[in-house]
């Protein structure tokens, strides 16, 4: 089960891992928290185009519909309303009734729902930061950390209301946009004469002082770059597809960097760091 905050996110962070996973016959769930209402529309090719202006919701609803089939999983709703990015010194209030002015608890009791009907082995989700600070994602990986355990604790989440208890061994935080891999492109784009994406991504990483994670588990999934990046095309309103995320030559891009990173976050089985298996220790009990 991969937990994201909006429609788009399943695609740009973990898609070619769980497109791996799920070529291999897993099944795969993205939860999507919220319906992506308060998001900007970032492709310049749709900027005062009125339909999707004043149909988002809809918009990004069959955007995620389009992803969803090409990475083979399925996906459910949360039924959350995007928080939207506050901008401004000082930041404006979170709009009345949005995702992250949830009670956290209460929240996290929706998915645990999708936990116990699903019974995911494997959880992924934000870390504390959210990955970027965005309201959504920081609530996202608070609902995910409460709900890993409340899916097994049936006297917070009575089993009567929410289902039958259930335990998932391991969870993740996705960590694929890490300075590792964004130093690795950078070089290997201007050792061949290329004009780089990444310089003003490095440097915004040093003026914010962005503390490093610790990657514990590397997915080898380069074969299934092109799904990540149809998938991540398919969100048209989000994504420009001559825009900088897909500047990187996919060769140079599967010889240099042919993984997708997670940090370990919880986990209930016996595993050995580094891994390179979202389900190392769970295969070997199996």
């Amino acid at each position: 089960m991969a937990v994201h905050a909006h429609p788009d996110d399943e695609s740009s962070k973990g898609a070619a891992t769980m497109a791996k996973y799920v070529s291999e016959g897993v099944d795969v769930l993205v939860v999507t928290c919220t319906g992506g209402e308060r998001g900007s529309i970032l492709n310049p090719k749709l900027q005062g185009d009125k339909y999707v202006e004043e149909h988002i919701h809809e918009v990004r609803k069959k955007e995620m519909d389009e992803a969803r089939e090409i990475l083979g999983v399925k996906q459910e709703w949360l039924g959350f309303v995007d928080s939207g990015l506050p901008e401004g010194d000082p930041l404006p209030p979170l709009p009345e009734g949005c995702f992250a002015l949830e009670d956290v608890d209460k929240a996290a009791g929706e998915l645990v729902r999708k936990i116990r009907s699903f019974r995911p082995q494997v959880i992924t989700t934000y870390d504390e930061n959210g990955g970027y600070p965005h309201p959504d994602h920081i609530m996202t990986h608070k609902i995910s950390m409460v709900a890993f355990e409340g899916a097994a604790d049936t006297e917070k989440y009575p089993e009567s209301e929410f289902g039958p208890a259930f335990q998932s061994q391991k969870l993740y935080y996705n960590q694929g946009f890490n300075r590792p891999r964004t130093e690795a492109l950078h070089h290997a784009m201007l050792d061949r004469g290329l004009e780089s994406p990444y310089a003003d991504w490095l440097k915004r990483w040093d003026e914010f002082e962005r503390a490093e994670r610790t990657l514990t588990t590397h997915v080898p999934c380069a074969d299934f770059y092109e799904i990540r990046d149809k998938a991540l095309i398919a969100h048209a309103t989000q994504i420009d597809p001559e825009g900088g995320w897909f500047r990187v030559p996919m060769e140079l891009q599967k010889e240099v960097w042919p993984t997708e990173e997670y940090e370990l976050a919880k986990s209930l089985v016996d595993t050995s760091l580094p891994e390179d298996d979202l389900f190392a220790g769970i295969r070997d009990n199996a």
